[in-house]
């Protein structure tokens, strides 16, 4: 159960729409999500009103074709796994939205079953007595 979170440069409905197809498209391919487990929010930073700060680290050169990638899910993946995912990300985002592989800023946080309620107050992975 993936929440993701992406916030991007620049761009609007089409770009994000591709950009949101993308990593869905990656955590169902790498790690087994269900096609149905869609949870995104989806934001375009226009550069005056808002917008994304980013800087060359670790020799990647970003440019105004940033995007951030915040994805939360529960624990258990191995580091291959989370390798294939960012690598997968990457591409798609460049084959559907022209986003330049080095522009893909992905985050994974991970949690607990406890710490997820789908709706009506309830810990649905982590039910009490």
């Amino acid at each position: 159960m993936p929440f993701v979170r992406i916030d991007a440069l620049n761009a609007g409905p089409e770009r994000l729409d591709a950009l949101g197809r993308s990593v869905h498209e990656a955590l169902v391919e790498t790690l087994g999500i269900p096609p149905e487990d869609h949870f995104q929010v989806l934001t375009g930073h226009d550069g005056a009103n808002s917008t994304l700060r980013y800087g060359d680290y670790l020799g990647v050169r970003r440019d105004e074709g940033i995007v951030y990638v915040a994805i939360t899910m529960r624990a258990g993946r191995t580091p291959d796994r989370n390798r294939a995912l960012y690598r997968r990300i990457a591409e798609l985002a460049h084959a559907y939205a022209g986003t330049e592989p080095r522009n893909v800023f992905v985050t994974v946080t991970e949690n607990a079953s406890i710490d997820w309620s789908l709706g009506h107050g309830v810990a649905q992975y982590a039910p009490g007595d």
